[in-house]
């Protein structure tokens, strides 16, 4: 196991010791950027890969990944969000989730790196900025101070849905 997947290991291992009425979330990183998703809907964490590429597909949906026989979507963030390409480093790993929808699905994220695990009550969550009709903010639940760094709390549910993503 590398050093980076028995970080990630450790960090998953802490689920239990939350505080009253916070949830846990578990962040990443995008470039200098943190972003955060509830720690249980987390599957697993996995070193980059290569995948299986489907043609005809938008150019953030890397292919696909048999995943113990269940065929996976892989979806780099970074494109996915506009950031600029970065190549992928012995820290990138994609993040298995599970998407909430008209069915459960699983699907994984490509990101530069894991950061950590936070407890997040509630009522620290600020409201997403209206920035206008020109940019689209529906993914994001929220963002939050983490010392000096403002967090996204992503909504995946809408990021990773069929609609969003085909």
């Amino acid at each position: 196991m590398s050093e980076q997947q028995e970080q990630v290991t450790d960090s998953l291992e802490v689920i239990g010791e939350v505080e009253d009425g916070a949830e846990q979330y578990l962040t990443f990183l995008l470039g200098d950027e943190e972003y955060g998703v509830e720690i249980l809907r987390v599957q697993e964490i996995k070193g980059w890969d290569t995948v299986t590429s489907i043609p005809n597909s938008p150019s953030y949906l890397c292919g696909v990944l048999n995943l113990r026989g269940t065929i996976v979507p892989v979806v780099d963030l970074r494109l996915r969000f506009d950031i600029s390409v970065a190549e992928y480093t012995p820290t990138t790993v994609i993040v298995v989730l599970k998407i909430e929808g008209e069915s459960q699905r699983t699907v994984g994220v490509v990101v530069d790196g894991m950061s950590d695990t936070h407890n997040i009550k509630p009522e620290d969550i600020q409201p997403t900025p209206d920035f206008g009709a020109g940019i689209n903010t529906d993914y994001i639940n929220g963002l939050v101070s983490i010392g000096d760094n403002m967090m996204m709390l992503l909504d995946i549910d809408h990021l990773l849905s069929v609609e969003a993503i085909g």
